[in-house]
């Protein structure tokens, strides 16, 4: 993975410069040639997430790997103000100068919201979008039916990790996280339950300024997209996890479905045996719904 990485940066840097799109608060790995896909990572997350991804993409497709600044690399102006909102300007402009056309975005958990976003925000920009676990407003999973009710508690979770910025500062060395790492017994938490998929979040989370997860995060958790759901013209597929150790079927079934009831023409996707990072527990079904999100 970690070779795969270099050889794409390498790569990058030896393409001409995109006419008046240097964005600031993003850095892009392009590889490939074909039609236009972007990979958005989410929270604290670098664009190793998408390596085997891209690896599979770029015989047919021209992949833009995409990456937060501050997550696995200086975090330059994200280091302060809003995160979010500037990423999916940027984004757009991205997409504008490049003259991509319609280019089809997937994007995970943070990275998913910041794709829906683009698309409410310039209609027809893009030309389909796969949300790998993102909702349209997190609220409902800290128990907040408004942005509101949330705040005071994204208010004290943002002021907890910035206090602790300085003490932590980022390590950006390379990640080596294989395919080969065996899954844990009993998985901590709920981000993954494969072995490759808990060195990466470990890895995300060193790599991780937290001036710039403490915004993010804030930014996600006040953010509420439900109202504008229905502006969201680009067709939508929607990978959810179910994992019977977190939740049963119909409890993921409801959570999502009540998520997305405001775009009707979403299409949810379970992907059984999977926790939050998706493309690393269940990579090869992941790999089927991509291609199959590829040819709608």
């Amino acid at each position: 993975m970690t070779k795969f990485l270099l050889a794409a940066t390498a790569i990058a840097l030896a393409l001409p410069a995109a006419a008046n799109a240097a964005p600031t608060r993003f850095s892009v790995v392009t590889v490939g040639t074909g039609p236009d896909v972007i990979l958005i990572p989410g929270l604290s997350s670098p664009r190793a997430v998408w390596a085997a991804t891209a690896e599979r993409l770029k015989a047919t497709h021209r992949v833009h790997l995409v990456q937060f600044k501050g997550f696995g690399e200086a975090a330059g102006p994200n280091a302060s103000g809003p995160v979010l909102q500037p990423f999916v300007d940027e984004l757009a402009a991205y997409i504008t100068a490049n003259k991509l056309v319609r280019p089809a975005v997937v994007g995970h958990s943070m990275g998913g919201l910041a794709a829906l976003m683009v698309e409410a925000d310039h209609p027809g920009l893009t030309g389909k979008l796969l949300v790998v676990d993102a909702l349209p407003f997190i609220g409902p999973l800290f128990g907040a039916a408004t942005v509101e009710a949330v705040r005071p508690m994204a208010d004290q979770m943002r002021a907890m990790l910035i206090a602790n910025a300085a003490k932590t500062p980022p390590d950006f060395t390379a990640p080596d996280c294989p395919a080969t790492l065996p899954a844990p017994a009993a998985p901590r938490g709920t981000m993954t339950n494969s072995g490759q998929g808990a060195c990466l979040v470990r890895y995300g989370a060193m790599a991780s300024d937290l001036r710039v997860v403490a915004q993010a995060m804030h930014d996600d958790m006040v953010t509420d997209l439900t109202p504008r759901l229905s502006a969201i013209k680009a067709p939508v597929t929607m990978l959810y996890p179910q994992d019977d150790r977190l939740l049963t079927a119909a409890a993921a079934a409801k959570i999502y479905g009540d998520a997305y009831a405001g775009l009707p023409s979403a299409k949810l996707v379970p992907i059984t045996g999977s926790y939050h990072f998706i493309m690393q527990d269940q990579p090869t079904r992941f790999a089927t719904e991509l291609e199959a999100f590829l040819k709608r």
